[in-house]
C-alpha cells in the first residue's frame, strides 16, 4: 500500500507532495480483524484473565484512513502469544479458580474488507468479516481434595468470529483522518464449561472503536491511535459477566522511500469496573490492567508493479500488569493484499 494507489478526493489531496503521497495507504481499519487479540483469545482480569484484547496488537498503519476507492483488502495475521499469572494469584477459569496460570495462544486470523463506493467526499464507508483459528495450551494449578493439582490441556479449533457491519471513515484533511467503527465478536466457537482450554468465550462482545492517523510527509512520518470499549455478555455456563475493557494503542512510525518503515507501538488495557458472578465475587471483582510496549517494522511493495502488498512484525512484550497474563513473548505478523 503504497504511494499511488489511493487516490483520494481532489479536493483534499490536490496539492500532494510526492513525499505525501508515498504515505497514502489505503486503511485496513482492521481493529475489528486484530483488536480481537484484537485482538481474540482466553480472557485477561476478565474470565481466564485475557478477553477479546491483546495489548499492542489493534493498531496497525493507517489504521484512521478508509479509502474512497470501492476496493478489497485480504488481510492474514498470526499472533503468538506465551504468559502467566504468578501463583500467589487466583485466577478464574472453567467456573473454578486456579492458583496462577499459564497460556500460550496462536492466532491466525483471515479479514476479508470491503470499501464501497461512496464517491468522493469526505465520508467514506466500509465493512469487514474475521475468520479466526486458534490453537491454545493451558497449565492450572486447581483445587483438589484441599489440595493444589496441576492441570494442563491444549485446545484447536475455529475462535469466534468477528465482523464490522460499518466502518465510517471521515477525511477531515489529505494529512487527519478518524474512522469510527462497530465491531462484533459472535460465540461460534468450541466452549466446554469444564474445559481448561477453549477456542471460543462463549459470549458476544460488541466493540465501539474510533481510529485515527495523523500523517507528517514532510518527515515521513505517521502516527496512529486506536481506542476502543469492549461489551461483554454473561457467559451462561458459568455465571461469569466481564466489566468492559477499555483498549488503547498508539503507534508512531518512520517511513522510507525503499517501502521499509520502522516504528514503536505502546498499548493499555484498563477493566472498567469489576467481573461480577459467584466466582469474580470470591475474588473481588478480579479487575484487571496492563501495559505493553515495542518495536514493529513494515515493508510496502507491489506485485508486477500494481497490486499493493504490505508486509509487519511487531514485537510488544508486557511491561506492567495486573490480573492479567504477564508476556515476553508477544508476536504479531501480517500480510495485507489491496486489489
Amino acid at each position: 500500500m503504497h504511494e499511488d494507489f489511493l487516490v483520494m478526493p481532489q479536493r483534499l489531496f490536490r496539492r500532494i507532495s510526492p513525499k505525501a503521497a508515498s504515505l497514502r495507504r489505503p486503511a485496513f481499519a482492521l481493529g475489528a480483524a486484530v483488536s480481537m487479540l484484537g485482538a481474540a483469545t482466553h480472557a485477561h482480569a476478565t474470565e481466564g484473565a485475557l478477553g477479546r484484547p491483546i495489548t499492542g496488537t489493534a493498531v496497525q498503519p493507517s489504521i484512521g484512513i478508509v479509502s474512497p476507492q470501492p476496493i478489497w483488502i485480504a488481510n492474514l495475521s498470526q499472533i503468538y502469544f506465551d504468559g502467566s499469572i504468578g501463583g500467589n494469584r487466583q485466577v478464574p477459569v472453567a467456573g473454578k479458580t486456579s492458583l496462577g496460570l499459564d497460556g500460550q495462544i496462536a492466532l491466525t486470523l483471515a479479514t476479508l474488507m470491503k470499501t464501497w463506493d461512496t464517491g468522493t467526499g469526505a465520508w467514506n464507508f466500509a465493512s469487514s468479516f474475521t475468520l479466526p483459528y486458534m490453537w491454545t495450551s493451558v497449565t492450572a494449578s486447581l483445587g483438589v481434595g484441599g489440595r493444589n493439582a496441576a492441570a494442563s490441556q491444549r485446545a484447536s479449533n475455529l475462535f469466534d468470529i468477528s465482523f464490522a457491519p460499518i466502518i465510517a471513515g471521515y477525511h477531515f484533511s489529505q494529512t487527519d483522518h478518524i474512522a469510527l467503527s462497530l465491531n462484533v465478536w459472535a460465540p461460534t466457537g468450541r466452549y466446554d464449561s469444564n474445559a481448561l482450554a477453549n477456542t471460543g468465550l462463549n459470549n458476544w462482545t460488541f466493540i465501539p472503536q474510533v481510529a485515527y492517523t495523523k500523517l507528517v510527509p514532510s518527515y515521513g512520518l505517521e502516527f496512529d491511535v486506536v481506542a476502543g470499549v469492549q461489551f461483554y455478555t454473561r457467559n451462561n455456563a458459568t455465571g461469569y459477566q466481564n466489566a468492559p475493557l477499555f483498549t488503547l494503542d498508539v503507534m508512531g512510525m518512520k517511513k522510507f522511500s525503499n517501502g521499509l518503515g520502522v516504528g514503536l507501538v505502546v498499548g493499555t488495557t484498563q477493566q472498567l469496573g469489576n467481573d461480577t458472578g459467584s466466582t469474580a465475587d470470591r475474588l473481588g471483582g478480579f479487575r484487571g490492567q496492563d501495559v505493553a510496549l515495542g518495536p514493529i517494522v513494515t515493508y510496502d511493495t507491489k506485485i508486477d508493479g500494481k497490486l499493493p502488498l504490505s508486509f509487519s512484525a511487531r514485537w510488544v512484550p508486557t511491561v506492567s500488569s495486573t490480573n492479567r497474563f504477564k508476556s515476553t513473548q508477544t508476536f504479531m505478523a501480517t500480510g495485507t493484499l489491496i486489489f
